[in-house]
Formats: C-alpha cells, sequence, structure tokens
C-alpha cells in the first residue's frame, strides 16, 4: 500500500458500485525534460491507501508524442473510458489526444486519429464537458507560452470522440482573474503581461451554474481559483476574487467520495520530484466553492 503517491496533475474516477476510487497522473520520473513513458493508475477504497502503480497506457513506437505526458483524466462515456492526456514531440505543437480503454485500469490505446485541440496551436490540459443537450466538448488551455495571457477555451466535439467540431471560443484569459500573477523566470525576471492558464475542470453545481477550477500563478506562487457562469459553457465567466488553493499547490478536479462528499483533488508541493496528491472537502456556495473547513 502506497500513502500520498508522487504524481502531478492528479484525477480520480470514483466507482461507488465497486467501491473502489482510481487516481491518474503524470506519473514519468521526468515529466518536464525526459521520454514520455506512459501513464499509471492507482487504486484504493478510501482516498488514504492506493495499490499500484498499475500501467494503463504505454504508447506504440509509432505514436507521435514522444514527451512531456501531462495530466490524464479519465471520463466513462458511452460504456467506454476515454483518456484526455497532453503530449509533444519535436516539429510538432503542445497537444490533446483523447485514448480509449474498456475498463478504468486500460490498457488505453489511441482513440481519437489526431489531437482534438487546434493543430497551429499550444494546448495543454484537455478536459471533458457535456452540456446539457448531451453534446460533447473539450475545454483546454491554449498556453501562454506562445499566447502571452493565456486562455481558456472550448470546443465541440463529434459525438464518438474522434475529432473537434467547429471552432474553438474563448472563455476566458488569465488576466481576467484579479489573483493572477506574472510568473517569474528563472532569473527572477518577468513580463508583466505573462499569465498562465493551466488544469481546467468544470463542475455543474446544484443551482445550475456552472463553475470552472483552473490554476495559475498567485501572490505565494502556484495556486488555483475558480470561474463561474450561470448560462452554460460559454459563459460569461466570473472569476473568483482569490483562489481557493493560495500557495504551492494546484491543478484540481471534483468528484465526490462515497460518503457524498465533495472533494478537491490537487498536487502539492509543486517541485519535482516531490509532488504528492492531495485532497480537501469543498462545499457549494451557489455561485462558487468553498473549502469546507474553512482553512
Amino acid at each position: 500500500m502506497i500513502r500520498s503517491p508522487h504524481l502531478r496533475d492528479p484525477f480520480v474516477l470514483a466507482r461507488p458500485a465497486e467501491g473502489g476510487y482510481y487516481l491518474f497522473g503524470s506519473t514519468d520520473e521526468d515529466i518536464w525534460r525526459g521520454p514520455g513513458r506512459g501513464f499509471d493508475a492507482y487504486v484504493g477504497a478510501d482516498l488514504e491507501s492506493w495499490e499500484g502503480p498499475y500501467p494503463v497506457f504505454r504508447p506504440e513506437p509509432d505514436f507521435w508524442g514522444k514527451r512531456n505526458f501531462w495530466a490524464p483524466e479519465v471520463h466513462e462515456y458511452r460504456g467506454a473510458f476515454y483518456m484526455f492526456a497532453s503530449f509533444m514531440a519535436e516539429g510538432r505543437r503542445r497537444a490533446t489526444q483523447i485514448l480509449r480503454a474498456e475498463e478504468p485500469t486500460g490498457p488505453y490505446r489511441v482513440h481519437s486519429p489526431e489531437p482534438v485541440t487546434p493543430p497551429e496551436w499550444e494546448c495543454l490540459d484537455g478536459t471533458f464537458f457535456l452540456d446539457a443537450a448531451g453534446d460533447p466538448w473539450i475545454v483546454f488551455c491554449h498556453e501562454w507560452v506562445q499566447i502571452v495571457d493565456g486562455e481558456i477555451c472550448a470546443q465541440r466535439l463529434a459525438p464518438d470522440l474522434t475529432k473537434a467540431m467547429g471552432e474553438p471560443e474563448l472563455l476566458f484569459r488569465a488576466s481576467e482573474a484579479a489573483w493572477s500573477r506574472p510568473p517569474r523566470r528563472k532569473d527572477g525576471s518577468m513580463n508583466p503581461l505573462s499569465r498562465v492558464t493551466d488544469g481546467p475542470f468544470v463542475h455543474k453545481l446544484a443551482s445550475g451554474g456552472l463553475v470552472m477550477l483552473w490554476s495559475s500563478i498567485a501572490e505565494k506562487g502556484y495556486a488555483m481559483g475558480w470561474a463561474f457562469s450561470k448560462d452554460g459553457i460559454l459563459g460569461p465567466w466570473i472569476q473568483s476574487e482569490e483562489p481557493i488553493i493560495d500557495a504551492d499547490g494546484g491543478h484540481g478536479m471534483l468528484f465526490r467520495d462515497f460518503e457524498g462528499a465533495l472533494c478537491l483533488t490537487y498536487h502539492s508541493p509543486n517541485d519535482t520530484p516531490n509532488e504528492r496528491f492531495r485532497y480537501r472537502r469543498v462545499v457549494e456556495t451557489g455561485n462558487g466553492l468553498a473549502l469546507a473547513d474553512g482553512r
């Protein structure tokens, strides 16, 4: 058994009928510079002790992605399990590809023939969203490294999740959040116009509105806030005044535990190789989120 597994970008798939949680994340030893090995998963019954790691995706030799295997999310849809994950290669833009498996633990195989984010854009952290009509979307980051002020965008997907449809829609820019700050370079300098967008995840509130988690740089460093829309995925989106995780933690998602409590995952600290899976209980506030313990 393992407690607090080492990974970044945690994603929990809760399966109450089985009494099991499946934990996914960025699990390569060197996710920044090393070759992409694949993704592993952990399985547990209580969010505290985990079995694994179990290999759930290993790329075929001809797979286009060669490094930066990041942020796998697994969503159950139409009787199968779909993994949205980011990849990169020399001469290719960073992009989100969709994989598919018959079981939560895989093996996952390439599903969309090509990445489903715009090929000319630097993109990452695609997440899955079903609108009120049951139509699928991908919500993703248009990276700040390409456009300076990072964006969160949405685009329709084909019903079988094999391709994107139509044009991407801009939902908001990182600079719209008052808490977002410019990232500092390794030499301490910064571009005052730069803002990071990272790790979006969309959750439907009991009030009928939507809340979107996303991460950026705040006053104390890496942090996670949220945005609220009462009018569906295309917004307008209203930003939280302060981050919900204000220092050294981010890239989160929401799930309900087996007691029905709403839980927020994230990784912390934010320095490699010390990242660990964390979770906190949260409550809905009608138009947003708050930590259940108030801390």
